[in-house]
């Protein structure tokens, strides 16, 4: 019998990663305060990955009370500039101004990941990247931006990996699921360990 795998995200990207790796799953958003739970976690000496943790654990839990039984992904991303945190920009001048501000820098990227059935954490990980970014000029980020469209507004940062945006960068060390806010291949194995029903 297919175990019930829920994704705990309205994410297209992670949606799209999921449905690739053939995985059969439904989708359930969570609702949470997440920069109260961010600020929690600072406020207790966390960092970056610690916030992923901790907002992936509790997406996961949240959604599990309302799908008993069920294998529920929780996954979240942040990204640190040494000990500055991003967000998504609220529009276009707040994703200029979130470029600028790593332009020629060098950041990290930190994708926690949960999975949880009813009230028990079964497993969690949080992998990171480093991405450094060319110093590139105001045309070349207009032209990036004007390529991307309103997609980099849904992006920590302000850029797209996978889109026209791989051409701010200089560099990029990690794996690319972890980049993409999904850590795939750590979650297939948790899944294989787990319950490989979910698998088939």
């Amino acid at each position: 019998m297919l175990a019930m795998l829920i994704l705990a995200s309205q994410s297209t990207t992670r949606k799209a990663l999921l449905e690739q790796a053939g995985l059969r799953f439904s989708t359930a958003p969570a609702q949470l305060d997440e920069r109260a739970l961010e600020s929690a976690a600072l406020a207790a000496g966390g960092d970056g990955r610690d916030v992923a943790a901790v907002l992936a654990r509790h997406k996961a839990e949240w959604v599990a009370r309302d799908h008993p039984g069920a294998i529920v992904i929780g996954a979240d991303q942040t990204l640190s500039l040494g000990t500055e945190l991003l967000h998504k920009p609220l529009d276009r001048a707040d994703a200029v101004a979130q470029l600028e501000h790593l332009r020629g820098k060098t950041h990290r990227l930190h994708a926690g990941i949960a999975l949880v059935r009813d009230s028990q954490l079964l497993w969690s990980d949080v992998q990171t990247a480093e991405l450094t970014m060319r110093d590139f000029t105001p045309a070349e980020r207009d032209d990036v931006l004007d390529r991307e469209g309103d997609a980099v507004l849904a992006s920590v940062g302000g850029y797209r990996l996978e889109g026209p945006s791989i051409h701010l960068f200089e560099k990029v060390v990690g794996d690319y699921f972890t980049i993409l806010g999904l850590p795939l291949l750590p979650l297939l194995a948790a899944l294989r360990t787990i319950d490989p029903e979910t698998l088939k």
